[in-house]
């Protein structure tokens, strides 16, 4: 800095206290804990990812209304992201006339 040159730590020779704490049978232990623990992580991973994927679903279904829709009913549908030009376009499209009622509430 200002004039002096750059010195990195190998040049200076001295080595990290991680470096210097290192000793390779521990490391060799650990390793091979971790792997006999692999399966069991992995495990805990999988119930999780299902608990959550549960109650996502459970929330969804919360959240949702069900609707009745009778033929000649108006309707809007949501546009999607990819439809969207700018953050000024309308997010629906619409109006749609109801031609044939299929069940659950879908048209």
């Amino acid at each position: 800095m200002y004039g002096s040159d750059a010195m990195i730590p190998v040049e200076i020779q001295e080595n990290s206290p991680q470096f210097q704490n290192f000793i390779a049978e521990e490391a060799n232990e650990g390793r091979k804990v971790n792997l006999d623990l692999l399966n069991e992580v992995r495990e805990q991973a999988h119930v999780k990812s299902e608990a959550l994927k549960r109650r996502v679903e459970l929330k969804q279904r919360t959240q949702m209304r069900p609707r009745r829709f009778q033929v000649a009913d108006l309707v809007m549908r949501k546009t999607h992201p990819y439809q969207l030009e700018n953050k000024l376009s309308p997010k629906w499209l619409g109006s749609f006339r109801v031609i044939e009622v299929l069940g659950n509430g879908t048209c």
